[in-house]
């Protein structure tokens, strides 16, 4: 029903930059809150940083004042601005959104609250 592709990853040396994009797709009525996760090698995936609807955003402490989150409402896109990367930053990195779906193809329609995770997008930064 709804659909979160991710872009914008791939290899990047240590102090540069690289930014990744989220647009979700499919039956939406509404999003509230959008954001990213990572998951690096042997390790637990988590949060990175997320956006409300209205524009209040939360940072994890390690990429505080160098990563930036932002979206377009009217697009139901999230972006992820990415500055002074550390190799510590490697990750696959993953768009989630708590989406509002709806469904009209049995009748009345009907809405349901839903997490959706998109597939992930690898970031490398090289030392």
């Amino acid at each position: 029903q709804v659909q979160l592709v991710e872009s914008g990853g791939g290899l990047v040396q240590a102090g540069g930059s690289l930014r990744l994009s989220c647009a979700a797709s499919g039956r939406i009525f509404s999003i509230n809150a959008m954001g990213w996760y990572r998951q690096a090698p042997g390790k637990q995936r988590e949060l990175v940083t997320t956006i409300t609807r209205d524009g209040n955003t939360n940072y994890a402490d390690s990429v505080k004042g160098r990563f930036a989150i932002s979206r377009d409402n009217a697009k139901n896109t999230v972006y992820l601005q990415m500055n002074s990367l550390r190799t510590e930053d490697t990750a696959v990195y993953y768009c989630n959104a708590s989406v509002i779906g709806y469904s009209d193809s049995d009748g009345p329609r009907s809405y349901k609250y839903l997490e959706v995770w998109g597939q992930g997008t690898l970031v490398t930064v090289s030392s």
